[in-house]
């Protein structure tokens, strides 16, 4: 097998599935083997599923082997948050007391994906109940990015799914984004993952958070392995109302349209304000880079970004949803709970009905306003974060430490979730340090395909994307 196999994209994957190159049980193994050798000293996963993950692929080999191949995805590893309920393993959502919460069926993605073929490797560690923006998780221990020798945060909450993907560990892997959880990893750990608009992709079986603001998207090595999951995983379900009226969104293939004369506008004001120096002079250099795409580069101040921030005070909404939904484990259990998550969904509490209300209304009008603030614009483009990933020690050295980093590293991701956006972060570059930054790309409510063309449009006139971690300073790997 070739050495650098893990660190293929799925279009790579998908082509040597289809000459005949490796199998997909060989395809499987390896990653497994990669598994064995490299998470003991990141810990990427929560659990790994050899024997699930081998049948799977035995079966996809059969049904190759006849003819029947279910799509480009057939036989193709991927991993997922463990938000996400696997029929027969625990969805603990990076917390001990549900060890025992098994679940009795799939979610409604990771069905989607067994249909069109994919094989499961395991589930991976997250922010306990998917509630913080760094990647910590003081109970299942935190996931290690991978592209520093010192423990550095992997971003959150997703944060297992970003560094398995990064790491080589899988070509793909399942995250969900409140505030910024596929996103934030997705910067942090140099990989590219889509923010989906609420109602796009069922969530269905996967742990809530916020039902107002929960969205699924796909972590991957390329833009064009995203589109390729979302494209999959679109589309109405039964079981969850918000897709109601939704069709499939077919990107595939119009995802290598020219750009030409595409409106990409820089959105200033709130997104820029303190952000590291070296993050912004990558992300404003993407511009020279769109304009010999020949898209149409301009700056606008993108004034909803700022009130967003100012009617969200202290996460108001996600912290009364996630008390709500949450409240049995907070009132009975919350010293066995990671007082990090803790500390904060408890002061959902204390939110009161009227002031819940009040701003979900008043969401609504600056909603509206996003949507005719873009009116003549295709995307919108600002640091996907404002710092690159720091230290575990700096980040996570007292509670105020903690607050401010969590804060910090969800303001500009967070923002798209209130506005009701959808985003894409992909690497731009490498700070001096050479950790990733990412290029936050946003577009108008369920225009998907906007945001997917212009990321795919970048990667394929820059390389960034092709960019891995070495990982020789491993004791094992």
């Amino acid at each position: 097998m070739p050495d650098d196999l893990h660190f293929r994209t799925l279009s790579q994957l998908a082509r040597g599935l289809r000459d005949g190159d490796f199998s997909s049980v060989e395809l499987t193994r390896h990653y497994l083997d990669r598994i064995d050798s490299v998470d003991p000293e990141l810990n990427a996963f929560r659990v790994v599923t050899p024997d699930l993950a081998l049948s799977a692929a035995e079966a996809a080999d059969k049904l190759r082997s006849g003819g029947q191949v279910h799509g480009p995805l057939h036989g193709l590893p991927y991993v997922a948050k463990d938000l996400y309920d696997v029929a027969g393993l625990p969805t603990t959502a990076g917390a001990n007391v549900l060890e025992g919460n098994l679940a009795v069926r799939d979610s409604t993605t990771v069905r989607r994906l067994r249909e069109a073929g994919m094989v499961l490797l395991g589930k991976t560690n997250t922010v306990q109940f998917a509630y913080g923006g760094v990647g910590v998780n003081h109970d299942h221990g935190m996931p290690k990015n991978p592209w520093h020798e010192t423990p550095h945060v992997p971003g959150g909450s997703s944060s297992g799914t970003g560094v398995a993907v990064a790491a080589g560990l899988a070509p793909m892997g399942l995250g969900t984004d409140t505030g910024g959880s596929v996103r934030i990893p997705a910067s942090l750990c140099g990989i590219s993952g889509l923010k989906t608009t609420v109602g796009r992709v069922s969530r269905a079986g996967v742990y809530p958070l916020s039902w107002t603001l929960d969205s699924v998207g796909p972590l991957a090595r390329s833009v064009e392995d995203t589109a390729r999951v979302y494209e999959v995983l679109s589309g109405y379900d039964a079981d969850d109302d918000s897709t109601l009226g939704h069709m499939p969104d077919q990107v595939m293939h119009v995802l290598d349209g020219d750009i030409r004369g595409m409106r990409v506008a820089f959105a200033e004001t709130a997104f820029w304000d303190d952000a590291d120096p070296e993050v912004v002079a990558l992300v404003r250099k993407t511009g020279d880079i769109f304009a010999a795409l020949g898209a149409q580069v301009s700056t606008v101040p993108f004034e909803p970004a700022g009130g967003a921030l100012a009617l969200n005070p202290g996460g108001l909404i996600i912290a009364a949803e996630a008390y709500t939904l949450n409240r049995d484990l907070v009132d009975n259990h919350f010293d066995a709970l990671d007082p990090a998550v803790a500390n904060r969904v408890i002061k959902g509490h204390d939110v009161a009905a009227a002031d819940y209300l009040g701003n979900l209304r008043k969401w609504d009008g600056l909603r509206a306003g996003a949507v005719e603030a873009m009116r003549d614009i295709d995307v919108l483009l600002c640091p996907a974060t404002m710092y690159p990933a720091h230290a575990e020690a700096e980040v996570d050295a007292d509670p105020d430490r903690y607050s401010h980093f969590n804060l910090a590293y969800l303001r500009n991701t967070s923002i798209g979730n209130i506005l009701g956006l959808c985003g894409l972060s992909i690497p731009c570059g490498f700070t001096e340090k050479g950790l990733p930054a990412g290029l936050m790309i946003y577009a108008r409510p369920f225009d998907e395909t906007a945001a997917l063309r212009v990321g795919h449009a970048f990667q394929q006139a820059t390389d960034w994307h092709l960019h891995t971690p070495n990982l020789d300073w491993m004791p094992v790997g």
